[in-house]
């Protein structure tokens, strides 16, 4: 199957009120005026009347689901299961329906290396419910070396003549589980390697995407299935806006294919290009199945300017306590015959029950004031009715639902905004301990207004506030970091480091454990920004202010920052293995309370700091063979830290000084990348002490650099072609006929 770029635009007809039979005609002419936004969409559909065209072989029955996040809270001792028993229920019910195959739509994986418990229970569960002697009733027609391009077995997994698979799982990756490393692996790469999992949608390329469609046929329903992977926000943004992403389409009978496409991005705006808008995609697609976002929105809606429809199915487990995790969790079946479409809203029944209220305590003047004696404990009481009729709710609904876990989430936020005080939450959540999934976290104390309030005045912001409150929200590690900077850009601007390559480096820090990321920034921006002073022959303080914040300024939300940020990652892993460290390894103080956890004895404490690192006689012989040599526990050198001797020989240097001596602090000559420059430490204690300086090791081999692609031209769609479908979403699993729509849809 050839495929081309967009065509171009052609002119669309509509069907008007005479098309449809007679009795809608009289039926629609009843419609009162509220009605009628709903009556004019009716116009165009055309409704089956067979009842014989529910599943047949011309239909296919997908069922649809979203940030799956296995492997969440797995160590907790109530919430610990709760995301295995979900993805049981589904797969139990996609076996149960007896389904073509499932898409989801990204984040399969809580954390982006899984652990082994995890790793065993999905691939358990997989195999129970995905491998059988059920007949595939589907074809796929496009060149599979395409679209399967990260495994060294190029092909759909039911095609392997070494498996027997029953139900074809279809996935992309999302920001959660995705690909890392020199080889741009994932967790879903080691199910696609064990040909458990068609992983697909995954961009090798940080220039072009071009997005090439798995086509499939079922009978005399054609349908392309676009997909594309997690990729950050603002890079994808910025791609969009400069035509670098395209999406293939067949170029044979384009008018008869089902287009469906999964992304997995931001939908709601978190920023300027810190989300994707539906306005980029191209406007010949069909459904689009958009993962990432946990509130669940499965009703299709229809995007009336690009004229296609976007399901969001949400999370099927709760991993913030946020008003959106709050709705009801549903994955869908979605029926496609021909270019009609019905999608089947399906309650999860094994979540658990969550429910979150607000509670503002200056609006009970009539119950207590700031002044009112012992206005606490009447604050107490009032957040324990509170969560006492919570309790009570979650029971009703729980009734008959024998598969809801027993024990709800509640979360009540109390803003103490007004002079009020909190109270002790902890002593408060005693009295729940044995009612709710998350005693710990039960109240949530906020005080909203008077940060809005303070925001005003940047010079005045208290970042632990701001930081503390908006993580609450689920923000990611960079969104984080933008928004301190953004705040202070007046009085604690960066002058080196960009806000985007920071954000990036303590996200590899925090959630992919590569502890070199931060320093290897820090170097490598430093020797850069000295290579282009030299370069420049700046002399002067005042120039090199200036002309490092123009450095600095020139490369914000650019490839060459993408480059940079890539390349210091590359050296932080680059560094670790030379060191033969492996990410998640213990260090020295983790392995000792590992081993007073773990031992039968009774606890040894830890030797005194002045006496070293090394293991005596209480060591960990009765381990045997696992003992390490005495090298391995020397003191290491001070580097950071509050070194009394440091702060009395050193000074603060300004960045005048940081640039001085250029002799002393590289070598290199034209045409070679070769140098020595000084390394700053940075000192993270809390006293104004000075930055140390230390030898810099001789520079390491740069990584080898990627594969490079060749892409055709892009040409970003700006179809205005008559095509479409339309949609019945249904509770109702005995619906007669679900397929509803045009023939063709024309664009006002």
């Amino acid at each position: 199957m050839k495929l081309q770029q967009p065509s171009a635009p052609c002119e669309g007809w509509a069907e008007s009120l005479q098309d449809l039979p007679g009795f809608y005609v009289r039926l629609l002419s009843h419609y009162d005026t509220e009605l009628r936004g709903a009556a004019d969409h009716l116009c165009a559909v055309n409704i089956m009347s067979s009842e014989s065209t529910m599943d047949d072989e011309d239909t296919f029955k997908i069922l649809i689901a979203t940030d799956v996040h296995l492997g969440f809270v797995e160590k907790d001792a109530i919430r610990g299961n709760d995301s295995y028993t979900t993805l049981n229920e589904i797969l139990n019910y996609a076996k149960t329906n007896q389904v073509d195959f499932i898409l989801l739509g990204g984040d399969l994986f809580h954390e982006n290396k899984p652990s082994r418990r995890c790793l065993h229970r999905c691939i358990t569960m997989l195999r129970q419910y995905c491998m059988g002697d059920s007949p595939i009733q589907f074809n796929i027609l496009s060149d599979q070396t395409i679209n399967f391009n990260t495994t060294q077995f190029p092909w759909v997994n039911y095609q392997d003549e070494n498996l027997n698979i029953s139900i074809p799982v279809f996935s992309i990756h999302g920001n959660h589980d995705d690909p890392t490393g020199a080889e741009g692996l994932c967790a879903l790469d080691l199910l696609g390697a064990a040909g458990l999992v068609n992983h697909f949608g995954h961009s090798q390329s940080v220039e072009r995407i071009e997005i090439s469609p798995i086509l499939m046929q079922k009978g005399n329903t054609k349908l392309a299935l676009y997909g594309l992977g997690s990729i950050p926000d603002e890079r994808l943004y910025r791609m969009f806006v400069n035509n670098q992403v395209t999406m293939l389409r067949p170029k044979e009978d384009q008018d008869e294919w089902f287009n469906l496409f999964a992304i997995h991005q931001n939908r709601s705006k978190h920023g300027p290009t810190n989300y994707i808008p539906e306005q980029f995609l191209d406007d010949f697609l069909d459904l689009v199945v958009w993962g990432h976002e946990h509130e669940c929105l499965i009703t299709p809606t229809r995007n009336e300017q690009q004229l296609f429809y976007v399901t969001q199915p949400g999370s099927s487990v709760a991993t913030s306590l946020s008003p959106g995790e709050a709705t009801k969790k549903h994955i869908g079946l979605l029926r496609v015959k021909g270019r009609k479409m019905n999608l089947q809203k399906i309650p999860l029944k094994t979540v658990r029950q969550f429910f979150i209220q607000d509670v503002v305590l200056s609006d009970y003047p009539e119950n207590f004031t700031p002044d009112t004696p012992q206005v606490t404990k009447k604050v107490e009481a009032l957040c324990y009715a509170k969560v006492t009729e919570m309790l009570e709710e979650a029971e009703r609904e729980r009734l008959g639902c024998p598969l809801t876990p027993e024990k709800p989430l509640i979360r009540l936020r109390v803003d103490y905004s007004g002079g009020f005080e909190p109270f002790n939450t902890s002593r408060f959540s005693q009295k729940f301990v044995d009612r709710v999934a998350n005693p710990k976290d039960l109240i949530h104390f906020l005080r909203h207004r008077e940060l809005k309030e303070g925001i005003k005045d940047e010079a005045n912001v208290d970042y632990s506030k701001l930081v503390k409150t908006t993580a609450v929200e689920g923000l990611r590690v960079e969104d984080l970091v933008k928004q301190y900077f953004e705040a202070a850009e007046q009085t604690v601007q960066l002058s080196l480091l960009t806000e985007q390559g920071m954000g990036k480096a303590i996200q590899e820090f925090v959630d992919k454990d590569e502890k070199d990321a931060i320093q290897e920034l820090i170097t490598y921006q430093l020797e850069k920004s000295q290579r282009h002073l030299q370069a420049r022959g700046v002399t002067t303080e005042q120039d090199i202010d200036t002309e490092v914040k123009r450095f600095r300024d020139s490369k914000k939300n650019s490839a060459e920052e993408e480059n940079e940020i890539k390349e210091v990652i590359n050296r932080a892993r680059a560094h670790r293995l030379e060191r033969g460290n492996e990410p998640g390894d213990l260090n020295i103080a983790e392995e000792l309370a590992d081993v007073n956890m773990d031992s039968d004895e009774d606890s040894v404490p830890l030797p005194a700091p002045t006496r070293g690192r090394g293991r005596g006689g209480r060591g960990r012989g009765g381990r045997g063979g696992r003992g390490r040599g005495a090298a391995a526990f020397e003191p290491k050198p001070a580097s950071r830290g509050r070194s009394q001797k440091t702060s009395a020989t050193t000074q603060s240097r300004s960045i005048m000084q940081a640039f001085q001596a250029p002799s002393q602090k590289s070598s290199w000559t034209g045409g070679t990348t070769s140098y020595k420059a000084e390394e700053v430490t940075i000192d993270d204690s809390d006293e104004d002490l000075p930055v140390m300086k230390a030898t810099r090791p001789p520079p390491r081999p740069a990584p080898a650099s990627s594969a490079s692609f060749k892409y055709s031209s892009m040409s970003q769609s700006q179809s205005q072609s008559s095509r479409g479908v339309a949609f019945e979403d249904s509770d109702d699993d005995d619906e007669d006929n679900p397929f509803k729509g045009p023939s063709h849809r024309s664009r006002r």
